[in-house]
């Protein structure tokens, strides 16, 4: 069965993750650095950091949330950035955001379904997902959607939790995401399961080489993992394929 955050729902798994952020969404950030001890800043540094070379104009940054990676994005020399999310709540949180970094001109979000992304074929420079498609409903079509609306040759680069696989990290790690996050998340999210739906979808999702194999399946190649602090989390990179 798929990890989903509302499991006496009957609603689909879309539905269930819009409804999850939009209640997490003023505590997200809080959480988020906390649980992360800002670890998660420096991996969104790296990861953007994949981009400079290709020096994008357009980027588009998938499950934006908050807002976090598209305001690493700007550091980009001439880059405009356009953060989608399905999340209403979300992206309220990340209008304010951007408002107080002066970042309005060069940040716009928009309300939109990474399944059903609302561009036309070939629009953006380079394409970012930070901690969103294992929330995706259907993971190869939002990689389609991502591969269409990117140019040919265009840099896809993902930020992902990932499982290690090392003793003893691997222990210590599984105690705290299952254990310690949840009871956290929980207390201070007011919502009782976002924070078990966390640990619940990092395991479902196939990371690593499985995760490079689907990217070089939808449209994407010279694809490559970057783990990061112990496999926690991953970086993947690859290329949209040209014509």
């Amino acid at each position: 069965m798929a990890a989903l955050p509302y499991k006496d729902s009957d609603q689909g798994k879309k539905v269930q993750v819009e409804e999850m952020f939009d209640n997490i969404s003023p505590k997200y950030d809080l959480l988020n650095h906390l649980l992360s001890a800002n670890i998660d800043k420096i991996w969104r540094k790296k990861a953007v950091n994949r981009l400079r070379s290709s020096n994008p104009n357009r980027i588009i940054d998938i499950a934006t949330g908050t807002g976090d990676f598209a305001v690493e994005a700007t550091k980009i020399k001439n880059s405009k950035v356009t953060g989608i999310d399905i999340s209403e709540g979300m992206l309220e949180v990340g209008r304010k955001k951007i408002q107080k970094k002066n970042l309005t001109q060069r940040i716009e979000f928009i309300k939109a379904d990474s399944e059903n992304l609302p561009f036309s074929d070939n629009t953006f420079d380079a394409a970012l997902v930070g901690f969103g498609v294992r929330n995706f409903e259907n993971l190869e079509k939002g990689l389609r959607e991502i591969s269409r609306v990117l140019k040919p040759g265009g840099a896809f680069v993902v930020l992902e939790f990932s499982k290690p696989r090392k003793s003893p990290f691997k222990e210590i790690y599984y105690f705290y995401f299952t254990k310690i996050l949840p009871a956290l998340g929980k207390i201070v999210s007011k919502d009782n399961r976002a924070y078990t739906y966390l640990p619940e979808s990092v395991n479902e999702f196939p990371d690593g080489d499985n995760f490079l194999m689907i990217l070089n399946k939808v449209g994407f190649n010279d694809a490559k993992a970057f783990p990061q602090t112990f496999g926690i989390a991953t970086i993947y990179q690859s290329f949209k394929v040209k014509n």
